[in-house]
């Protein structure tokens, strides 16, 4: 049992409380998942740059020299802040070569997500100490996703939990499990995908990573998605412009969805949302399984 959040501001009005706003839905998810917790939000992003989101869980990292060495390979200007055990670089240069370069070159790192509008931070404990310690409250943007993890199959580190990102301004929440996933893992590594941990979620994010470098919508991705993926899934997708929802076709994990004017909001109950600004005047529906949602800021 976890917990998943997804919040995608269509207009303006909440855009500058994106964080707070996401911080109480994943407090209201907190029991669902007590073990660890983690949230990607996505803003406006400086046009050109990319930034690259890394976790260093327990070591002593001198960033600059990383970052210096980093440069060097990109022939681009790169520059590094660090966020307690994270570090966020930002750079001109190719962000899909950075990433490769740091799971090749700063051992025991791990880069949880890349892109012009991303940033990714997670953490052992309970959820609401995680939001408080990467300052959740406070970022504003257009659309965030959260996830509280409850491990049932696998240990509990920071690792294992959500969300998961391979692609560039593309990551994924998971409340579920893959039947598939390691002959999917094997499939989508020789297609050029490059995976971190033994998580089955990371491989539903990679597949959906591939389809879209490949040049398909988010909507087409899922729809591959629907007959690739074996197993038990409530997916909530976030993308540079848009938000996505997916359930398998037999839908037994939960879902909520309500939408207003100015924002659509996602989570595994209800709860979550009733806090949210106008939620009394919102329409409200269980998503139907096997069928695609998707938002964007074009619309």
């Amino acid at each position: 049992m976890c917990g998943i959040v997804g919040l995608f501001c269509k207009t303006e009005t909440h855009r500058h409380e994106l964080g707070r706003l996401t911080e109480v839905m994943l407090a209201e998810m907190g029991d669902r998942g007590p073990d660890s917790a983690g949230f990607a939000v996505y803003d406006a992003g400086v046009p050109g740059r990319t930034r690259i989101t890394v976790l260093a869980e327990g070591l002593e990292v001198d960033w600059g020299p990383v970052a210096a060495a980093l440069e060097a390979t990109l022939g681009a200007e790169v520059t590094v802040a660090a966020v307690h055990d994270h570090a966020v670089f930002s750079t001109d240069g190719d962000g899909r070569i950075a990433r490769q370069w740091i799971i090749d070159n700063v051992a025991g790192a791990t880069v949880l997500a890349q892109g012009n509008k991303i940033e990714m931070f997670k953490a052992v404990g309970y959820p609401d100490l995680v939001a408080e310690r990467y300052d959740l409250a406070s970022r504003t943007g257009t659309h965030a996703l959260a996830h509280t993890r409850m491990a049932t199959e696998s240990a509990v580190t920071t690792n294992g939990s959500h969300p998961f990102s391979t692609g560039s301004d593309t990551c994924l929440v998971h409340n579920g499990s893959l039947s598939n996933h390691n002959r999917l893992r094997r499939q989508l590594e020789g297609q050029g995908e490059s995976f971190q941990t033994e998580n089955d979620s990371e491989v539903a994010a990679g597949y959906l990573a591939w389809r879209m470098r490949s040049g398909d919508t988010i909507s087409e991705a899922l729809e591959g998605a629907l007959g690739d993926l074996d197993g038990f899934y409530t997916f909530a997708i976030g993308v540079a412009d848009g938000f996505a929802i997916l359930r398998d076709p037999i839908a037994c994990k939960p879902a909520v969805v309500a939408e207003t004017d100015d924002w659509v909001a996602m989570s595994s109950e209800y709860r979550a949302i009733a806090r949210l600004p106008g939620a009394l005047d919102a329409e409200v529906w269980e998503p139907e399984p096997a069928r695609i949602y998707t938002w964007s800021l074009a619309a």
